[in-house]
């Protein structure tokens, strides 16, 4: 299961970017074509965010359908499976979409901070 490797990566990125602060959440994209099962992976983030700064984090996923282009009819469309086959029968295509794997967006906490006017109001 190559999904704990890939969400312990995650995990890793993440605590280092959150600098010691609270995840709240972590929004990722993954490419229909990634060969990555979401339910694998959210069951693995659980796992691997335990006792990190991310323990407890939403998990949240969006799903990027594979796109390609033909070569040969200059067709856009969309790639259901990893099986690279236009419909006018050509095999002469590019992936456009659906190979990515990234960290989209995190929520943290932010330390507590006095507003700006809160040392002139004690002054008061």
């Amino acid at each position: 299961m190559h999904e704990m490797a890939i969400t312990q990566s995650v995990i890793d990125a993440v605590g280092e970017h959150a600098a010691g602060r609270t995840v709240h959440s972590v929004t990722l994209e993954i490419g229909a074509l990634c060969a990555v099962v979401p339910d694998a992976l959210r069951f693995c983030f659980d796992l691997a965010a335990e006792g990190t700064v991310a323990s407890g984090a939403r998990l949240d996923i969006h799903l990027i359908p594979g796109m390609a282009r033909c070569r040969a009819c200059g067709r856009d469309f969309v790639l259901p499976d990893p099986v690279l086959l236009c419909r006018c029968g050509s095999a002469d295509v590019e992936v456009t979409a659906g190979r990515e794997l990234r960290i989209r967006s995190m929520e943290v906490s932010d330390p507590c901070v006095l507003p700006a006017d809160a040392v002139a109001r004690r002054a008061d």
